[in-house]
């Protein structure tokens, strides 16, 4: 099998070392954003004409406008809607922590259970002939790390909201400056949240691996089973943020725009406008910390499957540490490739002009792909032997180092392609969305029929494109090579990251920019800031579905060899019924978080119309809305509507397995990943494309866009309708998708020991 050039020592000093550069660097990134003050202490007027950093441009546009009043109002916006997203995240984690505590005790339960409770060393599962740690043991360690999980992924989305409503107004005020200022405000501020979320979760999965070491010694089987707790405490947060803060955001954007732009025919985070607040606390906590925790979630459960594969492969049976942990090393070079990434964005080429905002973003995801590929050929080169093998469903597969440095590879440019697809049918620069917004001049009905087309047609290429890296990583190293294909999709989180979060920190700009009453150049400026992100967003949620698919692919592969099933036979009545209702799940969660937002949509409509008929002079803009009541109404709808869902998900795992056994509940995974993959690509770019053919005719940047507009024509309006019709598509029932395939998948796995000796009651009864 031969040694690797890297040796155990090196490789736990390099992960954590990565880690900390990582931390290291986004707060350095952080102290360069809080060198924009939103305050009384920023001297904006104070006439120092020595200083080249304040543009003649701030003169010329803020002329006429006291500037320490506008400050101000930006600091108060901003307070609103930290204060608002932070309630609202607290709320809802009193109610997500009460549901980590029961199914803590749940998992304990059901796999101490397995052997009876029993404290004695058990054979191994895959080699009889050796001994292992009790199942009593695995399940306090999979309780643990389950928690554990669950902790880094609340942190991580609450860290990501907390940078973005610090980093909202500074974006505003820096647009003042130009479009290149606010740009790198908003661009480092995504950074921060990108690095401390990749850092932490790669420093505490490392530091749990070598503290659960300590106890396990030599049994490297039950250790590495023990982590996928990890994994399922990642995405069982992630899939609460995700949908509570998809159906609290979207509850609020439906409401805002319905009544003020099409009833009222008042501009877009106008803030006469009572749902304005909740509708920019929406996009902190849906976008920024449900796609944290998502991507957090993703990024744990493909770490999860690739180490329970390595360990009953020849990495774990000969105990070779440094290849065993391949995958940790991945990301850990991933964090130096984006850093150096980062920088090309920030210091070595500037943004000058807004058309330059969106290329600057692609180079991004070209630059570290590019940069990437050598880093995993580096890895695969010091970190693998020349020639192991790989666990394939009951045999060993011998597999050379170059194959695993392409099957991670193919991961990786698999992602820049869904992400490069996923752009083509959501930029308003290209002609798919250009068509959509053309078909707003006969009305909302022919948009809507226009954006469905273009959702079903944009997940061709992207299914191709996972269809083959499935392939050929399968080829090469079976069910390993899935899981490291995800991995590598995966291993420029935070560069994928810095580009998803710069989205909605520069809507909230916008936004804070037309309540503080600044000029209408610098509401341009945001807007064109804000159509790039919303671009961004998109190609984002295309990494975090193709991400899913390869994900909750390999943890299928790790679930079916630990439940030891031989094969997965489709023409068994068992696993065909299970196909069939698997298929189905996905679109009946999607019913239920489309008619959550509906119905919250429902109540916000009613009480901003109220609201614009009971308060006197709130058209005029002589009297204030009481933004308090939208808020309450968003925070109330996302808190009770997010429990059946996740509990649909959550639970249905449990019963397949334990009424119908392991080989129904393989059919159920199988059914829910097809179709599931297909309809969030769909829903998210549809959604997508909608939102940004309504921003193509408000910008009427082109001859064409012209003839459509301008804000308040009747193809504006159909725009307008097409766009919250897609805001829950894009914005809650898409990316949640994504979470449902992968963690029924990763709860399916830690329970697998559960459902392979008591499951299937119900066949057994007859």
């Amino acid at each position: 099998m031969g040694a690797t050039i890297l040796t155990d020592l090196g490789m736990e000093i390099l992960i954590p070392l990565c880690a900390v550069i990582g931390i290291a660097f986004s707060l350095f990134q952080w102290f360069l954003v809080s060198k924009v003050t939103v305050g009384n202490d920023k001297p904006h007027s104070s006439g120092a004409d020595d200083k080249n950093r304040y543009a003649e441009s701030l003169i010329e546009e803020e002329e006429g406008i006291n500037d320490h009043n506008v400050v101000q109002k930006c600091a108060e916006i901003q307070n609103a809607i930290s204060e608002g997203a932070t309630s609202f995240l607290f709320t809802m984690y009193q109610y997500v922590g009460v549901f980590m505590v029961a199914f803590a005790i749940l998992i304990f339960v059901f796999l101490g259970s397995v052997e009876g409770f029993s404290t004695k060393n058990q054979p191994c599962t895959y080699d009889s002939t050796k001994t292992c740690k009790p199942a009593l043991a695995t399940a306090a360690f999979s309780t643990v790390s389950f928690l554990l999980g669950a902790v880094t992924s609340v942190v991580s989305g609450f860290l990501g909201m907390k940078i973005a409503t610090y980093a909202n107004a500074r974006t505003t005020l820096e647009a003042r400056k130009g479009v290149s200022k606010a740009f790198i405000v908003a661009f480092r501020s995504g950074a921060v949240m990108g690095f401390l979320l990749a850092a932490n979760g790669l420093l505490v999965l490392f530091i749990t691996i070598l503290l659960f070491k300590m106890y396990y010694g030599d049994d490297w089987e039950g250790l590495f089973e023990a982590i996928t707790g990890y994994g399922l405490g990642g995405s069982s947060m992630a899939l609460f943020g995700r949908v509570g803060g998809g159906i609290y955001t979207k509850a609020a954007d439906v409401g805002a725009d319905l009544v003020g732009k099409v009833e009222r025919n008042i501009p877009e985070d106008d803030p006469r406008n009572p749902a304005v607040i909740a509708d920019n606390v929406g996009d902190n906590v849906g976008d920024i910390a449900g796609m944290g925790s998502d991507l957090f979630g993703s990024y744990a459960e493909s770490s999860c499957a690739a180490l329970v594969v390595a360990s009953i492969s020849s990495f774990g049976v000969n105990h070779e540490l440094t290849a065993m942990l391949y995958p940790l090393l991945i990301s850990s070079v991933g964090i130096l490739v984006c850093l150096l990434t980062t920088l090309f964005a920030t210091d070595f080429f500037e943004v000058k002009a807004v058309k330059e905002i969106e290329p600057a973003l692609k180079k991004q995801l070209i630059i570290s792909t590019a940069l990437m590929t050598i880093g995993i050929a580096v890895v695969s080169w010091v970190a693998l032997p020349s020639t192991f093998t790989i666990f394939n469903f009951g045999v060993q597969k011998e597999v050379k180092s170059w194959q695993l440095f392409l099957c991670v590879s193919v991961g990786l440019w698999a992602g820049l392609v869904i992400g490069f697809v996923t752009e083509y049918y959501t930029s308003n620069a290209y002609s798919p969305v250009q068509d959509v917004a053309d078909s707003c001049r006969t009305g909302a009905a022919t948009n809507v029929i226009f954006g469905l087309a273009l959702g079903y047609k944009s997940v061709i290429i992207p299914i191709f494109a996972i269809a083959i890296s499935i392939f050929v990583s399968f080829s090469f190293a079976a069910m390993y090579g899935i899981a490291v294909a995800a991995l590598g999709m995966l291993s420029t989180i935070a560069t994928g990251l810095a580009i998803d979060a710069y989205g909605p920190i520069s809507d909230n700009a916008g936004g804070i920019a037309e309540m503080a009453g600044m000029s209408h150049r610098i509401r341009e400026r945001t807007d064109a800031l804000d159509a790039a992100g919303n671009t961004t967003a998109a190609i984002g949620k295309g990494f975090a579905i193709g991400s899913a698919a390869l994900v909750s692919l390999a943890l299928f592969g790790a679930f079916v060899s630990r439940a030891a099933i031989s094969t997965v036979d489709v023409l068994t009545p068992k696993v065909f019924i299970g196909l069939l209702v698997g298929a189905m799940l996905p679109y009946w969660f999607s019913a239920m978080t489309m008619k959550s937002v509906g119905s919250a949509a429902l109540k916000m409509v009613e009480e901003v119309r109220r609201q614009f008929n009971t308060i006197p002079g709130l058209m005029e803009g002589t009297a204030k809305p009481d933004y308090a009541t939208c808020v309450k109404i968003s925070t109330d709808a996302s808190i009770k509507e997010m429990i059946p869902p996740g509990c649909l998900v959550m639970l249905t795992p449990l019963i397949v397995g334990i009424l119908f056994g392991v080989e129904t509940l393989s059919g159920v995974l199988a059914g829910s990943l097809v179709s599931g993959v297909q309809i969030a690509i769909s829903a998210s770019n549809t959604g997508g494309a909608w939102d940004n053919a309504k921003k193509y005719i408000e910008a009427g940047a082109s001859e064409h866009a012209k003839t459509l507009g301008p804000k308040g024509s009747d193809a504006h309006k159909a725009a307008v309708i097409g766009d919250t019709v897609g805001d829950p598509l894009k914005d809650t029932s898409g990316p949640s998708l994504n979470i449902l395939i992968k963690l029924m998948a990763v709860e399916s796995l830690v329970f697998a020991p559960f459902f392979a000796t008591h499951g299937g009651l119900l066949f057994k009864l007859f």
